[in-house]
């Protein structure tokens, strides 16, 4: 792990505004405390009974050294360092590391699903990345298309939820159909939330956000006074989970930022930065990025005695 050093930030003015996605369900605040404990509570109480319906099996044994009590529920990834792995290979095109690292994730959701974490987001295309070469980003996108397809069966048997946030107006016809198909038939699952940032912008979640919120008070739905942390969130596209804000965010290839991720989101969330590129990122860095968020004490501002 690395040392956090934070880069002088780099604007851009000339990227196109993405389009608002469209989700929606009440949040919570930074602490995760509900706003409505009563609606939340019953929600949680109806999450476990329907875990113990859900087909997948039930969670196994942690590896040895990691504590579930203290498991995070929520873990965030921006996966990075494909091309690289796939220049160090040999490869003449990205496309080799962008394969390996769709058996990266297939391995990172299993261990997801059986150590009990309730949600995975991963960061698999921003909204920047449609200024890449057109031919990779026609290969992601048709490599997002065959994974979806490939996996939807296992999704359905592990008791898989998928959803997805960012800006889907870009996306080819058949992949928003298919992920239209995809979360709409996975939607009752719950042994864990897999959210897929896919044409993502974090600054623009939190502008679409506050524009929501002026339109209300405008047309006299919302109050000025009834503005707050909350509020806000229950705005924002990872409002489609019971657990909005990440624990723990992992970046892989030993890259130091955050590169416009769920920036509201990360406000109090552990940051892990793994020298592994994606491809080679396996259950041993899992565990050693586990293994340090368990270690650290999380003070919200405040102090320990």
């Amino acid at each position: 792990m690395q040392s956090l050093h934070f880069p002088k930030p780099i604007y851009n003015n000339n990227i196109p505004t993405p389009q608002k996605a469209k989700h929606f369900l009440f949040r919570n605040r930074r602490d995760q405390t509900p706003r409505f404990p009563t609606l939340l509570l019953a929600a949680e109480h109806d999450l476990a009974l329907k875990d113990k319906e859900n087909k997948g099996g039930a969670v196994v044994p942690l590896p040895e050294g990691l504590r579930r009590e203290v498991m995070p529920r929520h873990v965030a990834v921006i996966i990075d360092g494909n091309a690289k792995w796939a220049r160090q290979q040999g490869f003449s095109a990205a496309s080799a590391g962008h394969e390996a690292g769709g058996r990266s994730l297939r391995e990172l959701i299993k261990s997801c699903c059986e150590w009990g974490i309730r949600v995975l987001t991963v960061f698999a295309f921003s909204y920047d990345n449609w200024t890449r070469p057109k031919v990779e980003v026609v290969f992601l996108m048709s490599l997002f298309e065959r994974m979806l397809q490939s996996e939807l069966d296992n999704f359905m048997r592990k008791g898989i939820r998928v959803s997805t946030i960012g800006d889907s107006s870009r996306l080819p016809e058949p992949l928003k159909k298919l992920v239209s198909d995809v979360e709409e038939k996975t939607r009752d699952n719950c042994r864990l939330h897999l959210i897929l940032a896919i044409s993502y912008s974090g600054k623009y979640d939190v502008t679409q956000a506050c524009k929501s919120i002026a339109h209300k008070v405008k047309d006299g739905i919302v109050q000025l006074e009834d503005i707050d942390e909350s509020l806000l969130e229950q705005e924002l596209e990872t409002n489609c989970s019971h657990y909005p804000c990440p624990d723990l965010l992992i970046r892989t290839s030993g890259e130091l930022r955050i590169s416009n991720f769920l920036l509201w989101q990360l406000a109090y969330t552990e940051l892990f930065f793994a020298e592994a590129l994606w491809p080679d990122f396996g259950k041993a860095e899992f565990i050693e990025a586990l293994t340090s968020y368990q270690q650290r004490q999380k003070r919200y501002g405040g102090r320990h005695s």
